[in-house]
């Protein structure tokens, strides 16, 4: 795999300095060579906007969005914005409406996200930091029709098999795009909760860190 492009690395921070730290610990070239087949739609898609000086919307859907999509959602904005690709917008939604798991907002924050709940309830409401001058993502679980996500000219990006299997028509959806991984969940209760968690939020965070990278002002 050829290294990422480092043109885009200005001396402006573009996130906070606990993220910064957590990004230059990703290993890019541990991502497997089917992985980069996989993402090279979400690059061309991301590239296509970059060309054309249009807006960039990337919804990532997973079942209950509460795990993956959230981690894919945070992470995508995060390296848009560290990559300096401007007109980023993500957003997160599910084919049913859960809550954000409590570990995935402790993972983030532990990887130097400020999170805090703005809402309590049911369905908490996070606002989640990846920048001191930038707005906060809200975190919280919707479906994703939900009016909070665009309705039209975005990309539907499937974090999980089953939502990319029970959605066989996404209303809006510009390119349809899977990018698929494994539920954390399974690991919820056990004394690898933390790690798998962890594991997985930077696997995510090392593939958007590659896709982000790979695309040219």
């Amino acid at each position: 795999m050829k290294p990422p492009n480092q043109k885009k690395l200005k001396t402006k921070k573009a996130v906070s300095q606990r993220i910064e730290h957590t990004i230059s610990t990703l290993k890019v070239d541990s991502i497997p060579q089917h992985r980069v087949k996989v993402l090279r739609p979400l690059i061309d898609f991301i590239q296509a906007k970059v060309d054309d000086h249009q807006e960039i919307c990337l919804n990532f859907i997973c079942t209950h969005n509460s795990r993956r999509s959230h981690f894919s959602q945070v992470w995508a904005q995060t390296m848009a914005s560290y990559f300096y690709v401007e007109n980023v917008f993500c957003y997160s939604g599910g084919t049913e409406s859960t809550a954000l798991f409590p570990v995935v907002a402790e993972t983030l924050q532990n990887s130097g996200f400020q999170v805090k709940i703005i809402s309590k309830g049911n369905n908490p409401i996070y606002s989640i930091k990846y920048a001191d001058n930038k707005h906060p993502i809200i975190g919280f679980s919707k479906k994703l029709d939900n009016d909070f996500n665009p309705k039209s000219g975005f990309a539907a990006i499937m974090t999980c098999s089953q939502a990319d299997g029970g959605c066989p028509y996404i209303m809006g959806a510009e390119s349809r795009i899977p990018l698929t991984y494994d539920d954390p969940k399974i690991f919820d209760n056990t004394p690898q909760q933390a790690e798998k968690y962890d594991e997985r939020s930077l696997q995510i965070a090392t593939e958007l860190f590659y896709v982000f990278s790979e695309i040219k002002p």
